[in-house]
């Protein structure tokens, strides 16, 4: 099965982006060559100008609060385990210390390295990071691959809790839904009203059809499209019913 997610809100998709980012950083940090690490530190820049957007940082302690009041409230129901409650509630706790505890805007380590800010506004440009224009980039990169992975992990380490908060927020969410199974026939989808408010859409498949989800939502309307996939005309309908499993996801 694939499952393809569709946030709801500017503030899901900024989530689902800073997610993915932090896994491929952290999947580049952890390899040996020159090359890993280079893409490790691009996607830190990458996060930094993600992160710095809105006031992510409050949404997320305001979310992380409100769900530790809500299991909270569980507490002393006989259907639920008390010892995994309370390693949940735990665990919400000490990334909310740890995130509360973060002081200054996010990345501010960063911005203040005039070295990496040269860096940063060299790979803006095609190229740019090439040995000519950033020799001491060059220099750093034949560094040994442990010297050059703790520098990574230190510039990396002050924005851990902002990665430990949201992978919280979104394990609730994508937790939050149930998968229904539908079809779509001829290829298309169509809810008119959506049926229920939500944050986030998941639609999953069977990994071996030929088609992709192209998803338009909003309070009037949910509409599903299933599209080949690298066709010449982008929008080719797969014109064959499809069935798939549709999650509605909600904090």
């Amino acid at each position: 099965m694939i499952t393809y997610e569709y946030p709801l809100n500017e503030r899901i998709r900024t989530l689902l982006r800073l997610e993915d980012l932090f896994d491929r950083v952290e999947f580049f940090v952890a390899q040996e060559s020159p090359i890993d690490h280079h893409a490790g530190l691009m996607g830190i820049f990458e996060i930094l100008e993600v992160a710095s957007r809105g006031d992510l940082k409050s949404d997320l302690l305001q979310e992380l609060d409100r769900q530790r009041l809500f299991l909270e409230a569980l507490r002393n129901n006989p259907a639920i385990a008390e010892d995994k409650l309370d390693a949940v509630i735990s665990d919400i706790e000490s990334t909310f210390a740890d995130l509360l505890a973060s002081a200054g805007k996010t990345g501010q380590h960063l911005r203040e390295n005039e070295w990496l800010m040269t860096i940063k506004q060299r790979a803006a440009i095609p190229g740019g990071t090439c040995e000519f224009d950033l020799p001491s980039y060059h220099h750093w990169l034949h560094r040994p691959n442990a010297d050059r992975r703790t520098d990574l992990e230190t510039w990396l380490g002050p924005l851990n809790p902002i990665a430990a908060a949201l992978r919280i927020v979104l394990r609730v969410l994508r937790e939050s839904g149930k998968s229904s199974p539908l079809i779509a026939y001829s290829g298309v989808f169509q809810q008119m009203p959506m049926e229920r408010a939500a944050h986030m859409l998941r639609v999953t498949l069977m990994r071996d059809l030929p088609c992709v989800p192209e998803i338009s939502a909003n309070k009037y309307a949910l509409n599903i499209r299933f599209i080949l996939p690298g066709s010449v005309q982008r929008t080719k309908l797969f014109d064959s019913d499809v069935e798939f499993g549709l999650t509605y996801c909600s904090l």
